[in-house]
């Protein structure tokens, strides 16, 4: 199975071209979730005209079976609960607490270094495309989407390079619009996709937001 896409970047242009119904438009925010999807966030936001910033998540996993998110907490303080999850598998709010806390750990040091003192952005009434550099379980996306309702959007689109087809079905039941730039079967794993899969680091991040900031303040 040969690669679809050459690395992030790459996949952020041809994403970009699914998406070309949202350019130039004033309400539309594009948000990269770290680390992955922050250069793919970054390239189709480029591409569009439209801004582009950073949705910190951090789901909460279940202890002992960690991909299973009972929850998640996210960029403007958000907290979100799966209590039916967590009463199916008979976790206590106790242990709830203690990995968020954990996760709040990680998810304030990520803040910190890339807001660099910049407020998150008002979401009211906005269109926002959520990205990410693809969907397998969708696990991390979903606890995105509950958090991001919190902030007011007038319309939620996931939308990422590559995903599972059944991921891609379920979502488009849960948010307003859906772009799967590519449903490849059978469909495995993420990675598989991309001829360059290397980890984005926080620097790069890091480095995404400060050009992003620097191409603000000049058009301003």
């Amino acid at each position: 199975m040969p690669p679809i896409f050459a690395d992030r970047r790459d996949a952020g242009r041809r994403l970009a071209a699914a998406l070309a119904a949202y350019a130039g438009r004033p309400d539309v925010v594009v948000l990269g979730l770290p680390r992955g999807g922050v250069p793919v966030a970054h390239e189709v936001a480029r591409a569009l005209g439209v801004p582009f910033d950073v949705f910190v998540v951090r789901k909460v996993g279940v202890p002992g079976h960690e991909e299973l998110a009972m929850g998640a907490i996210a960029s403007g303080g958000v907290r979100v609960e799966n209590p039916e999850l967590m009463r199916q598998l008979g976790v206590e709010a106790a242990a709830f607490d203690r990995v968020a806390e954990r996760e709040a750990r990680e998810l304030e040091r990520r803040e910190v270094l890339y807001r660099q003192g910049t407020p998150f952005p008002d979401l009211r009434g906005r269109t926002v495309l959520l990205v990410d550099d693809g969907l397998a379980t969708g696990a991390t996306m979903r606890a995105a989407v509950q958090a991001l309702r919190l902030h007011g959007p007038a319309r939620i689109v996931v939308a990422v390079p590559t995903a599972a087809t059944e991921t891609c079905d379920r979502f488009a039941r849960e948010v307003d619009d859906i772009v799967c730039a590519t449903t490849p079967e059978p469909f495995y794993a993420v990675g598989l996709w991309y001829a360059d899969f290397t980890a984005t680091s926080d620097e790069e991040v890091v480095a995404l937001l400060d050009e992003e900031r620097r191409r603000v303040g000049t058009a301003t």
